[in-house]
This record gives C-alpha cells, structure tokens and sequence, in this order.
C-alpha cells in the first residue's frame, strides 16, 4: 500500500514552473535559409533535452525551457554535425537566430566543435559512442550497429532471435555487460533484448571496454554496453515499418506528448519482429543420415527456426519540479516465441522444440540536482516478472529436410532420451527480480567532485514441469541470487580541463541459495528433505583512467582496473531454454585490465574532415568463466555449461579512421586484432599442462569493418536527399574447439574467413518527414558463421518505410 501510495502521491497534479520558449531561424551565412536541419537542444549540467527540425522557410522552436545556459546543436539531413550554438535563457521567451559557417569558406585547419560523442570518448575509458540517427531510418539492427564497431564482435548463433554474445577486446559472455539506461537488460526479460529494440528507439550507445565507470556500477569485468533511450519531451510521432527476406517483419513506433504550460509528459514505444528463418543452409554440417549410416551432404533450407517478439514501453512523469526535475513512472511488457533448430551444433536438426517467455517490468526514477548546492541525486527502481516455457515433447529423430529419419525396414528412428534434446519437457522458470540503482555526487568545486553509486540485483527463481508426474514436481527445487556492488569515485578536472582523472573502487558482494528436495531413509522410512546450499562471494576492485589533451581534439588516453565479474544466475542455476548445464561451483573471474591509446580528431581542412583512434590492451584474467569446450570431436554434445578455466591473458589493438568529405561522402575504417591465450603453466603434480599457451577456442582474434556512406542532395525534388551505403565486414578464420595439435578431423571445428559486403539506399522526402529505405545484406552471398559453425542467413534483401512527424 505504501508503494501505490507513493505513486499517487508523484503523479497528482503539482505547482507549475515557469518555462519558456526559445525560437528563431537557422541560416547559411549566404543567407540562404537551412531547411531540414536537426536541431538538439542540451542543457550545461543535465545534457540533451528535446529536439526539432527547421521548417521549410528554416525556423526553429523549442518549448517547455526553464531558466539556464543551453546550447544548440545543428546537423544537416540526419549527417554530420555543422556547428554548435549556445543561448541563455533567464524568466522571459529568447528569440535567437542562428547563423551556419560553411565549411568551404574556411581556408584553414580549424578543429571541429566537440560533439557529446567525441567528448565521451575522451574522458579517459576506452569507449566508442554509436549515434543512431542514421540507422533508424534503415533496415539495419541494434547488434548490425555493434558489430560494425571497433573492438566489438557480436557473436549471434543463427537468424533473428537466436542467443548472441558480445566479444570486446577478447572478453565476452556474462563478462560484458548489457544495459538500458544503466539497469541490466536482463532484468526485461530475453524478449526485450537488442535483437527487438529498434535503433529508432535508442538516442545513442556506450561501449565501455575492459574498464567501466564507477557510474555503472555492476560486475562489467570485460566492459560494458550501455544502451540510452531516446528521452526526448517535445511532442512527437514516429513509425516505421519494413519487410525483407526469411518472411521477416519488423514493426515500431513511438510518440511523446508534452501538456502545454505543464511540466507533465507521455512517452510510449512498441515494437513488433517476426522473422521464418528459413534461410538456405549447407556445408560440411548439414548432412542427412540415410538408412544404410552413409552422410548424405546436402543444401536445405531451415524449418524449425521461426521468431517473434512484440512488446512495449509506457512512461509518464513530470520534469523541472522544485523537488524534483525529472520523475517518472513507468511500465514495460513483452512477450517471445522462438523456435530451436539446433543444439549447440547444427548436425542433429530439432522439429517440435521451441520456447516460450514473457516479462512485465514496472520501474521508477528520480532524479534532482543541487538539492544542496553541489548535491546531485538520483534514483532508479526496477521490480520484474519473467516466464520461460519450453516445449519439447516430439519423440521423432529429423533429417535437414524436416522429414522423419527412417531405419532399413522404413520404420521411424526415435531421439535416443525421447525428445529433440534429452528428455521430454514443458519446463517452465518463474523469475522475480528486483534492481535498484541509486547515486549521489557532490562537486567540491569545478575541479573535484566525488561520486557514490550503489546497485542491488535481487532474483528469485522457480521451475517446474508439467510434463512429470505430481510426485515428480514435488522434488523440483527453487533458486536465489543477491549480488550487491558499491562503487566511489573521485573526479578531477585539471589544467583547464586539459587533464580530466577518474579515480574509483568498487566493492561486490553476492549470495546464493539453492534447494533441491531428495528422499532420505529416515529410521526405516523414506522421508522428503530439503538440501539447502548456501554460498557468500565478497570481492573489492579499483582503478583509474586519465585523459590529458595535448592539442585541440587530441586526447592521450590511459585506464587500468582490477575487475572482478560473479557469477551469473544462468551459469550457476543454468537454463534449459538455451542448453545450459547448471554448475554451483563456479568461482568469481578478476582481471587485471589496462587500456592505452589516444584519439585525435574531428579536424577539418577546408572540405576534409579527419579522425584518428587507437587503443592498445591488456587483460590478465584469473579463473575466466566460459562455455564448456572440447578436445575431441565429439559433435553429438547438444548442451554444455560453464566452468573456470585459470589463468588466461589476452592482449591486442584496436584502431578506428573516420573521414568525411564535404558533408557528402563519409568512410569509418576499423581494425581489431588481440591473442587470447590459456596461461596456467602447471597441473597439481608439477607437470606443464597441454593447454599451456594455446589458442582459447571460439575467439575470432581479428575484425575489420569498412562503412562509407554518399548523401545527393535535391534529387528529383528540392530538400530531399539520396543516400549510399556500403558495408564491409571481415572476420579471421579461427577454431571453436582446443587444438592442442594437428589431427585428422579438427578442420572441420575451423571457421573460415569471412567477407561479408552489405549495400544500401534511402531517399528522405522533401517534407523531411518521409525515409524510404533498401538494404541488401551479403550480397555476394558468401557463407557467413558464428558461434560453433553455425551458418547466418545469407544473401538477404529489406525495404523499410519510416514516418515521422
């Protein structure tokens, strides 16, 4: 009661502010008005507030602005940034005209105005910022965005909706963490993950690698992805639909809508994806069995790998109250379908397997700065309720055409346990979780501030099954997970910002409880007793990173940590929705982590605009948590869980060129190489182990991406714009099982090289309200492979229609 109290309570009417207006018109310094251009109001201490587009004769208007410094940033047609602006508003409506500086009128090297991206990036971490403009209006996914990015390599086991890893700089899986708006994606549920969050719906994405701020405080060991929704207030409509190969459909929208002279605002999104997966398949994996046990090589299209997802996300709050300037509530629900082809190797296929889940997530935050001078709090709750049902009763053994096997006699051959992957199951996993972010910061002046952040992660786990007998599903046991992490930080700024020192420790601390019913002989009787297990984790970390501008926009960047990542609830408990084992046992992963490099840049010269990054890395990681990998070649193994492996190191470098010419033509090259390496020497008897110094499996240890994009502007009508796109994707081969030493068979664990080319177009309408776009994926066709040789669609053709208004 006293929670839906405290609802009520935030969301009656409250006392109005004063707010005001800033408005005015965008033009060249020709003259000439700019119409179209994108404009991004950010406030000097809360950063971006709304957004809107000059109209046809370039005005501009931005409502609802309390007092304060703000400036303004202009873009052209969704591109690059021209120019930055800065206005003052202080108890009255400012009319303000801005004037844009083309770039051919300088004759000079001159430095660009920093953009939020490039100011990120240079604070010290080793992060890539990816802005998201551009992708919402195309058919290009979240993990696309990712996987394009330096140092990341998006591991996805097959079409929409399959399970993805993230690798940065050679850690992933549980090592890298996901989150939206700094809460752990998990707790949404696996129907809210980025294969269904639109690029429309996400203001931009933070990759933090190897070393993650104290800010986002969790067990981020190998780096962290932290996912910003759009967060705009001004009033607004945006939709978009598109249709492509596999049968796949992809649907969102959202709106806002701000009260006039009110603080009050709505803001709701929902997406809808559906995808049959039936993308052709062949190679060394996809092979029938006939009857006499000869393997019969074929090309089949996938059958038991459709995908859906739908769901959607309802806010309401008021901002610029004088106990609070921003509060809000607000409520998420989404719902998955997805069929499983395949274990954890495409040889045996499944028919009938799939799984079911469902989440409904309510949260609240708070935030308020200044409460006291210098003061700054905030405040995030999350309460969640996720459903995993699978469904796995169909007793029969299948070919890669999805007809029934059959013996010499014809007869049907039957899976050997009496389902596609073990036993017959309708299992179901109830999870509760509670998360709970909260943090304050206190600027001492505008050279120190200290920072405390805290972050509770509470989930409670139940199973059953309602294929087993009563008897049976008395003896099914329950789950719980704690894990605490306190972090604190103090931040210099020094030298007239030119040095900017992030110094922080963070504290972690986990609990889990496990009970699972047995039968006791008890004088004579069998008696139902429950076994409890019980198990503490306490773990300290700390580290630093430091920045230090040496010229305009160049940046020498260096981070160090000592990170330690727990366990997770799915490695420990497992999860029989994705083929994993349980394993109790596992013990905390730390690594010692040190990232240095630089980044140079947005320079400009006369039409040419340049930037430079590279970061060199280390990362000495002790009892690394990874799927379990095999020295044989024994493919009939359709789950595995997770183990530690000692000591591993993994070293390398990465490096991104931007470069852009005349605001038309822009190209973004990258390149990551790293070695990861099993690094314990000795067994228990003092003997060197076999695994010493080798290979660790399943790494694909070099990337390289090329994105260049052309932008025509005015064709066929005036104010609109033809945009080209070109993608380029390259990946080492490497091996997904030990390869102690050369023997007959292990090519057939070997992922090729992969060369992956995409192509795309998009035609923005006069109105500037109106995208149409076509992509192309792997258009040369080429066999592309994830995870354990498991085949990715092939060539693949979307076309999208995006409105916004």
């Amino acid at each position: 009661m006293r929670f839906f109290a405290l609802i009520v309570f935030i969301f009656v009417p409250v006392l109005i502010y004063g707010q005001y207006t800033i408005s005015g018109t965008v033009e060249e310094s020709t003259g000439e008005v700019l119409s179209g251009a994108r404009l991004t109001l950010y406030s000097s201490s809360e950063g971006q507030k709304m957004v809107t587009v000059s109209s046809e004769v370039g005005a501009y208007r931005f409502e609802g602005v309390e007092n304060g410094q703000y400036f303004i940033e202009i873009s052209e047609s969704g591109n690059t940034t021209v120019e930055y602006d800065q206005v003052t508003v202080y108890n009255k409506d400012v009319t303000h005209r801005i004037v844009v500086r083309k770039v051919q009128e300088l004759n000079e090297v001159v430095v660009s105005v920093e953009s939020v991206k490039s100011k990120l990036e240079k604070e010290g971490f080793a992060v890539n910022v990816i802005e998201t403009e551009e992708a919402a209006v195309r058919n290009i996914q979240t993990n696309e965005l990712l996987n394009r990015t330096v140092g990341v390599k998006v591991r996805q086991n097959g079409g929409m909706g399959s399970r993805t890893d993230y690798n940065l700089n050679g850690m992933s899986g549980n090592s890298v963490k996901i989150f939206i708006n700094g809460i752990p994606m998990s707790s949404y549920g696996a129907s809210f993950d980025l294969n269904s969050l639109s690029p429309a719906l996400i203001e931009r994405i933070e990759v933090y690698k190897g070393v993650v701020p104290g800010e986002l405080a969790d067990d981020a060991l190998g780096g962290a992805i932290n996912i910003l929704l759009k967060d705009d207030v001004a009033s607004g409509l945006n939709a978009s639909v598109s249709y492509g190969s596999f049968n796949t459909f992809q649907g969102s929208l959202q709106g806002v809508y701000n009260a006039k002279n009110s603080n009050f605002y709505l803001r709701g999104s929902a997406f809808y994806n559906y995808s049959d997966n039936d993308y052709k398949i062949s190679g060394k994996f996809v092979r029938n069995i006939l009857p006499n046990g000869r393997y019969d090589y074929v090309t089949a299209r996938r059958f038991n790998d459709a995908y859906r997802s739908v769901g959607g996300m309802v806010e309401a709050g008021y901002r610029h109250l004088k106990w609070a300037d921003d509060i809000r509530l607000g409520i998420t629900v989404s719902d998955q379908y997805n069929e499983v082809q395949h274990g954890t190797y495409m040889t045996i296929p499944y028919k009938g397997r799939f799984v079911d889940a469902d989440a409904k997530v309510v949260n609240l935050s708070y935030k308020k700065n200044d409460v006291l001078k210098g003061l700054d709090v905030y405040l995030y709750g999350l309460y969640s309720q996720r459903n995993t049902h699978v469904t796995d009763t169909v007793p029969y053994n299948y070919n890669w055409y999805g007809e029934i096997s059959r013996d010499l006699n014809g007869n049907p051959i039957y899976r050997p346990d009496g389902a596609q992957q073990g036993a017959p199951t309708l299992g179901n996993i109830r999870r509760e979780i509670f998360s709970l972010r909260g943090g304050a910061g206190y600027s001492i002046n505008e050279h120190h501030r200290l920072i405390l952040n805290h972050f509770l992660y509470d989930i409670s786990r139940e199973e059953d099954d309602d294929y087993l007998t009563g008897l049976q599903r008395d003896f099914i046991g329950t789950r719980n997970l704690i894990k605490n992490v306190t972090s604190f930080t103090y931040e210099l700024r020094a030298n007239e910002d030119k040095l900017k020192t992030s110094l922080f420790g963070k504290y972690y601390q986990q609990k889990v409880n496990k009970m699972d019913p047995e039968i006791e002989r008890i004088e004579g009787e069998d008696v139902r007793v429950e076994k409890r297990f019980s198990k503490s984790t306490d773990e300290w970390g700390y580290g630093v990173a430091a920045s230090y501008l040496v010229f305009p926009a160049l940046a020498v960047l260096s981070s160090t940590e000592k990170a330690v990542r727990l366990p997770a609830e799915n490695e420990i408990f497992g999860d029989i929705g994705v083929n994993i084992v349980q394993n109790s046992g596992l013990k905390a992963e730390r690594s010692n982590n040190l990232n240095v490099g630089f980044k140079a840049g947005l320079y400009r010269v006369k039409k040419h605009q340049f930037s430079l990054g590279v970061n060199g890395f280390i990362r000495d990681t002790k009892d690394k948590i990874v799927r379990q990998t095999h020295t044989n070649l024994n493919d009939a193994i359709q789950t595995a869980g997770f183990e530690n492996l000692g000591k591993t190191q993994s070293k390398g470098v990465d490096a991104e060129l931007r470069y852009i010419y005349d605001n038309k033509l822009e190209v973004l090259a990258n390149f990551s190489r790293f070695d990861t390496r099993y690094k314990s020497k000795y067994d228990h008897n003092g003997k060197v182990l076999a695994l010493y110094n080798v290979q660790i499996p399943s790494q694909p240890f070099m990337t390289a991406n090329v994105n260049a994009s052309y932008r025509l502007k005015d064709v066929f009508a005036k104010r609109s714009s033809l945009n080209l796109f070109y993608n380029f994707n390259f990946v080492d081969s490497f091996y997904n099982i030990w390869v102690v030493k050369r023997l007959n068979g292990h090519e057939d664990f070997r992922v090729p090289q992969q060369y992956i080319h995409d192509f795309g177009v998009s035609y923005v309408f006069p109105d500037q309200k109106m995208t149409i776009s076509v992509d192309v994926k792997n258009f040369t066709d080429a066999h592309a492979y994830d995870n354990f040789a498991v085949l990715k669609p092939g060539r693949a053709v979307y076309v999208k229609l995006n409105y916004s208004i």
